[in-house]
C-alpha cells in the first residue's frame, strides 16, 4: 500500500489523527482539536464521525475496548502513524521551501 495516496491530509483530518495517538472517544476528540489548534479549528460532531468513517475504511484508526460501554474510542494504526509522520515530512518541506523563497 503506497500510504502516500493518503496525502495532502485536510487541516481538520490532521488535527483528529493527531489527537488520536492516544485512545480517544468523540468528545474528546473535538476537545483536543480545539485545544491542538488553538482554537482556530472546531469541529462539529458530524463532520467528525464522517472522519472516523473515513479513516476507519482507509484502516488509518481502529476501534478499541473501552471501560465506558457508552462511547467508542479510536486509536491510530501503524499505517494512520506512518501517514501521519508522512503528512508532517510534507509540512516541514512547504514550510522550508517557503521561508527560503519569502527572504
Amino acid at each position: 500500500m503506497n500510504l502516500n495516496n493518503f496525502l495532502p491530509l485536510t487541516e481538520t483530518t490532521f488535527y483528529i489523527m493527531l489527537s488520536l495517538l492516544n485512545p480517544s472517544h468523540g468528545y474528546a476528540i473535538m476537545q483536543n482539536v480545539e485545544k491542538l489548534s488553538e482554537k482556530k479549528v472546531k469541529v462539529a460532531a458530524g463532520t467528525l464521525y464522517g472522519a472516523i468513517e473515513n479513516l476507519m475504511k482507509q484502516k488509518l484508526i481502529k476501534s478499541v475496548e473501552s471501560e465506558d460501554k457508552r462511547r467508542k474510542v479510536y486509536v491510530l494504526t501503524t499505517e494512520g502513524k506512518d501517514v501521519l509522520r508522512l503528512e508532517v515530512t510534507r509540512i516541514k518541506h512547504l514550510v522550508t521551501i517557503s521561508e527560503d523563497l519569502i527572504k
